[in-house]
């Protein structure tokens, strides 16, 4: 059954900042919570985790009412606080015991959580000793130290490198495969496209998009054209094409004129064509096209 959030609402102040918000997750994987800032994303997490309380609304796991004692959580908040003058093993045993864990129990959990994330020989480094990807590393571990039922990951690959990004992907699987379900907050939509599939768009405290991505970028139509060639093509495209991104070696447009036409040119010329794709818009087109609207 999982989590259900049902007419979630609250004010701080008079002032409503999040208003009938519902969602469910009804099995481990990851699911989006995205908007802009202050958009109430962090006020409804928190009242999820129960660190303020609701106005109106319910929120249940496995169908019952959501608390500690139910259901065992992790955080990685927005706000990034760490130790800096603590070696890494005694913060992370420090966590892991706030959390209920026993000691040993505790102790091998941060072991082998060091180790998969590549962050053994750290264990008896102060934190501020670290690089900041690292330190992003050990607070990532933090949450994961309990193995959690539910898990909240706020903006979870800020100031990682690729490498470490794909370190921490396979780790989330791992956590899903035990049967982890972990709520996503990020401000970077291809990360969202790439880990959700489904997603809660909220703008203003209030539901702009709730449902699979891919039946909302579905509901949007093929709306794009990508195309990448070995050349330059920008002498081939009609003089009012409106451009979505252009890099090195592709281009994407707004599908607003007769793609046949500009496919023909481009053979005619002999212009070497990688791909020519009529697509859905991205997330990041249907967030800014939402969120403006609003």
């Amino acid at each position: 059954m999982g989590l259900e959030v049902e007419n979630l609402n609250k004010s701080f102040n008079k002032k409503k900042v999040v208003k009938h918000i519902s969602f469910k997750i009804d099995e481990p994987s990851v699911f989006g919570l995205i908007g802009p800032n202050g958009a109430g994303k962090t006020t409804i997490i928190r009242m999820i985790l129960g660190i303020l309380s609701k106005d109106a609304g319910s929120i249940k796991w496995n169908g019952k009412k959501i608390n500690r004692k139910l259901v065992s959580f992790g955080y990685l908040p927005e706000e990034r606080g760490i130790y800096t003058k603590i070696p890494v093993k005694d913060q992370l045993m420090y966590f892991a015991r706030l959390r209920g864990m026993k000691y040993l129990e505790a102790k091998k959990a941060t072991e082998d959580w060091c180790e998969e994330l590549g962050m053994t020989q750290y264990l008896d480094v102060p934190a501020e000793q670290l690089s900041k990807g690292n330190q992003q590393k050990i607070q990532l571990i933090s949450a994961f130290v309990n193995n959690p039922d539910l898990l909240f990951l706020d903006e979870p690959f800020a100031g990682l490198d690729p490498v470490n990004t794909k370190i921490i992907k396979q780790a989330m699987k791992r956590l899903i495969d035990q049967g982890t379900y972990i709520i996503l907050s990020a401000h970077q939509m291809s990360i969202v496209e790439e880990y959700c599939q489904n997603i809660l768009l909220i703008n203003k405290g209030e539901a702009v998009l709730n449902g699979n991505l891919s039946d909302i970028k579905k509901s949007y139509g093929k709306t794009n054209l990508l195309v990448r060639t070995a050349q330059d093509i920008s002498s081939f495209l009609p003089s009012d094409a409106k451009i979505i991104n252009k890099t090195v070696d592709s281009i994407e447009l707004v599908l607003d004129f007769d793609s046949n036409e500009l496919l023909k040119n481009l053979v005619d010329n002999n212009i070497e064509i990688k791909t020519f794709e009529i697509k859905e818009p991205s997330l990041e087109e249907i967030f800014i096209k939402k969120v403006g609207e609003e």
